[in-house]
């Protein structure tokens, strides 16, 4: 919209008038405009019951958790000020905070926590049918407290309660709907310091600042606006032009990263992460015999010179891992006593020959396949990359390729493969996602990312139920050492490398997260300067 203050004038509107619409049009173009990547494009604008990360790159400026994490990963207040831990662990009570509203005016209050607790985290949740199991019942003395009640102690749950892993939804726009077709999953109303203005397919998200947002000053830009370039060159000349200024996950070439990195007007950044600490892995099908033998483990392992990995298909974006549990996550993590296994063809030689598998008059001792992640073309490189170090000890190994839904059935369905290669995220307490794989309740037929080695250890089980149902934190801690240990020790998985996400930013934007989680925290913070 114009405004001609001559015709103003000529129509007798006065003088003072027409200078206070002046300053409206003098403001309105001062409006400052975000303008990100979000690729490949959501599925839906809520991360409760799909945690693909798209969804959440642009669903945590709408809809906010109970707390945020500093940088030691502590919860910090936002839907929730304050929280009591009950002396024998069977409680946790959130006092909420006041004058909160929807973005369709509504109040936010304990119902709203309840409804999202019981129906959506603990029903529909990837994860948080396994992280808020513990969970009985929320209970709401008044709208400004809810009360968790536990059968057991799970301190896990304080590490799970962000925007992204549990948004909280309005329970009077979805109790009683089927929460995956709610239309409010495509067109949302949440707590949060951004407004839905509209989704155009293909193109763009545009989000609008929200004027009622508790946390006053914020957020500091007008609109928010998510572009959808499905070509990843585009991406990369999107930054560099200034057409876009923010972009996370990694959606540049790999190849690119480097010089862009140079560029005077770019930050190439890699915090941000630490919450969805990811590692890559080889996991290993124990019910071939060859590969049940666990000096053959050990051997694969030490064939394979994770460095190198790293630095040629991967482009240097990340760094060797030491087990099951990335270095970032500080809590849990150790090298006490963790069994590593350093590259070195002739003791992977030695292993061999010592398992009983001699070189053939061919040079090859045994024949086995590896299946990858259909996600990205890394992992493709990667098992070419596998192949051919595996080769060098006489193991020939055949790279298979398919489509996610055949990598799915064969791996997790079927059983049918000798080792299969992708990337595994633990998130901010392991207990969420890194588990998984080595626990018996796990060997799931037909579940997606869950035990399919059919590894099984009494001893590796005990520590886990000790770990879940543990209050206190160093005794947990030392739980998760041991888990570690166990791990490294058996190998039924081995962890390549911590994987290095990246974010590409323009250096005009301030107050940019690098919060553990703050590649999937809100924009609020974020300035633009001149």
């Amino acid at each position: 919209m114009r405004f001609d203050l001559s015709s103003l004038r000529r129509s007798g509107v006065p003088v003072i008038a027409a200078g206070l619409i002046t300053l409206l049009a003098s403001a309105q173009a001062m409006a400052v405009t975000l303008t990100a990547i979000v690729q490949p494009e959501p599925v839906a604008l809520t991360s409760s019951f799909n945690t693909n990360f798209p969804n959440g790159v642009v669903s945590n400026n709408i809809y906010e958790g109970l707390v945020s994490y500093d940088q030691n990963m502590q919860p910090q207040p936002s839907l929730a000020l304050s929280w009591d831990i009950a002396k024998d662990g069977l409680s946790i009570t959130f006092h909420l905070r006041h004058g909160v509203k929807w973005h369709d005016g509504q109040p936010f209050t304990s119902a709203d926590v309840k409804y999202s607790a019981l129906e959506v985290w603990k029903k529909v949740h990837p994860r948080g049918r396994t992280t808020f199991a513990a969970l009985e019942d929320v209970l709401t003395p008044d709208p400004y407290t809810a009360v968790f009640k536990l059968k057991q102690p799970s301190l896990v749950i304080l590490s799970s309660i962000n925007a992204n892993e549990a948004q909280i939804l309005p329970a009077h726009l979805y109790a009683g709907t089927d929460i995956l077709k709610n239309p409010h999953n495509l067109d949302p109303i949440g707590t949060g310091p951004f407004k839905f203005v509209k989704w155009e397919r293909g193109q763009y998200i545009e989000l609008t600042r929200n004027p009622d947002y508790w946390d006053a000053g914020k957020p500091k830009v007008d609109k928010l606006v998510f572009r959808i370039i499905p070509d990843a060159s585009s991406r990369a000349a999107a930054l560099e032009t200034g057409e876009v200024q923010y972009s996370p996950y990694d959606s540049v070439p790999f190849s690119d990263v480097e010089r862009l990195s140079h560029n005077p007007e770019l930050v190439v950044a890699k915090r941000g992460y630490e919450s969805s600490a990811a590692y890559v892995f080889l996991e290993f099908n124990l019910r071939n015999p060859v590969l049940a033998n666990l000096k053959v483990r050990q051997a694969i392992d030490q064939a394979i010179d994770k460095q190198a990995l790293i630095d040629v298909v991967w482009y240097g974006l990340g760094k060797p891992a030491t087990g099951p549990v990335p270095s970032s996550l500080k809590n849990f993590y150790t090298t006490d006593g963790v069994q590593q296994y350093p590259f070195d063809i002739a003791q992977a030689d030695k292993l061999l020959d010592e398992a009983g598998y001699p070189r053939g008059a061919d040079g090859v001792r045994f024949r086995i396949n590896i299946d990858y992640q259909p996600f990205h073309e890394g992992f493709k490189n990667q098992s070419e990359f596998i192949r051919q170090s595996l080769k060098k000890v006489g193991i020939d190994v055949t790279v298979r390729t398919q489509d996610l839904a055949g990598f799915i059935k064969r791996v997790y369905s079927d059983y049918d493969f000798d080792i299969n290669t992708g990337r595994w995220v633990p998130m901010m307490d392991p207990q969420i996602g890194g588990l998984r794989q080595y626990s018996t309740a796990n060997i799931t037929p037909g579940v997606p990312w869950s035990n399919a080695s059919d590894y099984s250890s009494p001893a590796m089980d005990k520590v886990i139920a000790a770990l879940q149902g543990e209050i206190d934190p160093t005794r947990r801690q030392q739980d998760f050492y041991e888990f570690q240990r166990i791990a490294q020790h058996d190998l039924p998985v081995v962890p390549l490398f911590e994987q290095q996400n990246f974010t590409v930013y323009s250096k005009r934007l301030q107050e940019v997260s690098v919060a553990p989680d703050g590649a999937l925290s809100s924009l609020k913070d974020v300035s633009i300067a001149p």
